[in-house]
């Protein structure tokens, strides 16, 4: 075991004993990378911090129930993400379902930019998009999800989840065509 991990088994350890300087501790080697997570999905910076204080919150409220299947940061940021979404919804947004034979594959278009086009640019189109598709665009190329979980966490079909990241990639490719994509 490397020191950093026990370390941070040490932490979460005393996290589990409602140790506040270990709390403070973990806070500290989280919040930044939380932070931007949850900017990923609420556009307004402050309540992006008000996102990831509250899952901070709920991280302490619930370690007890961190039983080390996944790393202490991979389950706060599932936390983190399910806050923000859990906030998103409650701001109603609506993911428009679409009948099944209307979908067309979204996982299979492959595309490439010009080589000026960097993360930043890539993050400033996404972000610009629609709520409904930056949501599952973030979950499924970003985080990971596949159709089922995000279906599961949005509490929507995989036929719409799947429908709104070709939406959403579709739009995405919209605003990358002013560099060339091919």
């Amino acid at each position: 075991m490397s020191k950093t991990v026990f370390l941070n088994n040490k932490i979460v350890e005393d996290c589990k004993q409602n140790n506040a300087k270990a709390q403070m501790q973990l806070y500290d080697m989280y919040c930044e990378a939380m932070f931007i997570i949850a900017q990923r999905y609420v556009k307004n910076s402050f309540v992006a911090e008000d996102m990831m204080q509250d899952a901070f919150i709920k991280v302490f409220k619930n370690i007890q129930n961190f039983k080390g299947e996944v790393t202490i940061g991979a389950w706060i940021k599932k936390i983190v993400i399910n806050q923000c979404i859990d906030y998103l919804k409650k701001k109603k947004i609506e993911l428009v379902s679409i009948e099944e034979k209307e979908l067309t594959i979204a996982d299979n278009d492959d595309w490439t930019v010009n080589e000026e086009v960097n993360i930043d640019i890539v993050t400033s189109a996404i972000n610009s998009l629609p709520e409904k598709y930056k949501v599952v665009l973030n979950l499924y190329l970003i985080e990971g999800f596949d159709h089922q979980e995000i279906a599961k966490v949005l509490n929507i079909t995989e036929v719409t989840s799947r429908s709104q990241l070709m939406r959403g990639k579709d739009k995405l490719k919209g605003q990358l065509k002013q560099y060339n994509y091919a």
